[in-house]
């Protein structure tokens, strides 16, 4: 594959296989997170509600303004019983080459960089992981909440959601 092009911004668009690849990117970069710490894996392993495409990424997505910086991608838990999932937590992953290209300040990075957060957020018995997420926007209790709720949120995972706009400001 041919190196990528090095810009401050993308305007490519995303198509249906790059959703998989960031929902594949951020399960593994989970995965290798709860293999290091057990004790935050034995709580949310099996707690994962959805995978979403956030900030920038999103509103790209959804009407290709602004281009691409980076990729955002949070992951939601179903909250756990004993503690919150670790909120200053962030993963870094690389896209690798692609039709995005490679930001000119990530070095190191064969193409775009993809951070992963997640957080835990109440479920009610009876509610779809969308709605979970939505009322946890709709509430902007957090800071975090408030920033992603300025934009739209797009699901990545499960693959039945991907590319669903759960989320938008401007409806």
């Amino acid at each position: 594959m041919e190196k990528s092009v090095i810009s401050e911004r993308c305007y490519e668009p995303f198509d249906p296989s790059d959703l998989e690849r960031l929902a594949m990117l951020a399960l593994d970069d989970l995965e290798q997170l709860f293999e290091r710490k057990p004790e935050t894996g034995e709580i949310y392993r099996k707690r994962l509600l959805m995978l979403c495409l956030c900030q920038g990424g999103a509103e790209h997505f959804v009407r290709r303004r602004n281009g691409v910086k980076d990729l955002d991608v949070w992951a939601f838990f179903d909250e756990g019983p004993s503690r919150p999932f670790p909120y200053r937590r962030r993963g870094k992953r690389d896209f690798g080459p692609s039709h995005f290209g490679r930001h000119p300040h990530d070095i190191g990075f064969e193409g775009r960089r993809v951070d992963i957060i997640g957080r835990s957020i109440k479920r009610g018995p009876d509610q779809t992981p969308q709605h979970a997420v939505r009322e946890w926007l709709q509430g902007r209790a957090t800071e975090s909440a408030r920033l992603i709720s300025q934009r739209p949120v797009v699901a990545i995972h499960p693959e039945s959601l991907r590319g669903d706009i759960i989320w938008d400001p401007k409806e």
